[in-house]
Parts: C-alpha cells; sequence; structure tokens
C-alpha cells in the first residue's frame, strides 16, 4: 500500500491580517502607535583621523525616540551633534552600531534606498537656510516633491498650502534675498513638510534669528507634533528649544552624558537653572 504524502510544513509565522491578540480599544492602539521607536541608534561609533591620528565623534551612542516626540540634543561645539545628526539623516554611516529609521538599518541600504529615506521619511531644516538662491519660495518647496515623483500640478498647490501654513501666503514668488532670515526659514521649514516625513531633523534652526523671530520658529516647530504628527530632533544651543521639548538629550565628547524630561528642567528667562552639568 502506498505511504500517504506528507503535508506541506506550513512555516510558524503568523501573517499581519491576522489575528494574532485580542482587538484592543481605539485609544490603545493610539497609545501603542506613539510607543514606536521612530529612531533607535544602537552603540554608535564614529572615527575620523585628523593628521592620521584618530578623533572619536562618537563613542558608542545609544538613543531611542519615540514617535511624535521633540527632543532637542545639546552640547559643546564637538561634541558630536551633528555626527549624530548625520548618522539619523542618512548622510553618514557609523564605524559600529546601528541606526534605524523605523526599524530600518540604514546602513544597509544601497544608495538608491538611502536616497528614497531621506526623500520620503527625513525632513531637514538648517542653520543656513539651504535655500536656492535662483528660485522663489515656492519653487524652493516644490523640488523634494518633483524628486519624489509628484505631478508639477500637484507640487505647485501642495507647497502654496504649505507657504500659507507657515505665514507667508502672500511671499510664495519671492525669491531668498528678498526675504529675512525668518521668512527663508520658513520657507525651509515649509520645504521640510513637502513629502510628510516621519522626521524632522532641524540643525541650529535658530542660530541665525534674532530673538523674537527665534522664538516664532520655536513656536512652529513644537506645533509641527500636533499639525502633522511628525518626530522633530533639534540641534541646537538655544535654551529657549528647551521649553519645547519633550526630552533634552546633553552630548559631551561623543557620549551621552544624561539625559533629563521636559518636567524635570526649570526654565527661566531663556536659561537654564539647577542644570550643574551645563549645557556648553
Amino acid at each position: 500500500m502506498p505511504e500517504k504524502p506528507q503535508e506541506a510544513e506550513v512555516p510558524e509565522v503568523m501573517l499581519a491580517t491576522e489575528t494574532a491578540a485580542p482587538k484592543r480599544g481605539a485609544e490603545e492602539d493610539k497609545a501603542g502607535l506613539l510607543a514606536v521607536h521612530v529612531i533607535r541608534a544602537v552603540g554608535v561609533k564614529r572615527i575620523f583621523y585628523l593628521g592620521g591620528e584618530p578623533v572619536n565623534a562618537l563613542r558608542g551612542v545609544d538613543l531611542s525616540v519615540k514617535r511624535g516626540e521633540y527632543v532637542s540634543i545639546m552640547g559643546p561645539s564637538g561634541s558630536g551633534k551633528t555626527t549624530l545628526f548625520n548618522m539619523i539623516g542618512g548622510l553618514d554611516k557609523p564605524d559600529q552600531g546601528h541606526v534605524y529609521i523605523d526599524e530600518v538599518d540604514v546602513a544597509a541600504l544601497d544608495t538608491f534606498e538611502l536616497a528614497w529615506l531621506r526623500c520620503h521619511k527625513i525632513g531637514y531644516i538648517f542653520q543656513t537656510f539651504n535655500l536656492i538662491p535662483v528660485a522663489s519660495a515656492i519653487e524652493n518647496v516644490m523640488f523634494p516633491m518633483l524628486f519624489a515623483g509628484t505631478t508639477q500640478a500637484e507640487a505647485q498647490q501642495k507647497a502654496a498650502e504649505l507657504l500659507k501654513r507657515v505665514g507667508l501666503g502672500a511671499r510664495i514668488f519671492h525669491k531668498p534675498v528678498a526675504l529675512s532670515g525668518g521668512q527663508q526659514q520658513r520657507v525651509a521649514v515649509a520645504r521640510a513638510l513637502a513629502n510628510d516625513p516621519a522626521i524632522v531633523l532641524a540643525d541650529e534652526p535658530t542660530g541665525n534669528l534674532d530673538l523674537h523671530t527665534g522664538e516664532e520658529i520655536i513656536r512652529m516647530l513644537e506645533g509641527l507634533k500636533e499639525d502633522f504628527h511628525v518626530t522633530v530632533m533639534s540641534a541646537t544651543h538655544d535654551h529657549k528649544m528647551l521649553a519645547a521639548s519633550d526630552r533634552v538629550v546633553y552630548l559631551s565628547d561623543g557620549a551621552i552624558s544624561h539625559i533629563k524630561r521636559r518636567e524635570e528642567l526649570d526654565i527661566k528667562f531663556g536659561t537654564l537653572q539647577g542644570d550643574d552639568k551645563g549645557v556648553g
């Protein structure tokens, strides 16, 4: 009598569409979503060589950032803030360790995949604005969308809407030379939001602005969490930025010295009180 054919083994992997656990309520689902770490740095080290001598820019940084958080990175010049930003933004790769964006290892991506990540997942705001001087405000905001494959008409409409949201609805055709520093930074904020990123990285966004304009930009960045549901990470020396932050991460000599939550800070008149380690 012929043997009965053996049934094929079924992998013990449950599809995402299958029911793996009892259904949760809407509030639990929302809480679970916000708890996801959109950024994870694990043992990140970066070494540069200056005159043949090694310089440890990052010395094993471990950091997790939840979706929807506003995190400020503080520390003196040379502490590793920009290097860490470059790692998270996919502009550089660690010598050791890993950086995950939405649980994707950035270092494992090829050139095309990395370009897609930077275009769709991350928005950048720079201290020097980095606007294209020969292009109008609306064209500067349109460029990331056109690069991502959005049609000209759709990009133009969305860029105009974003510029209106940041208070520049009447200046969409002005070139950077005809805009103040604060207005240029508003264009940069609109550009950072062009492709609906999960993360906005702001590198010293108030560094070239006066006190009043800097406060306006800080309030605008704080509003991104609520209005656009993005995670904001800012590298800054500006103590005013701390009032908008959920957490403040202090870097010193390429390592995290300590982390404080907003409620642990005592900020008065733009200065940080009670921090015996200083902010550099």
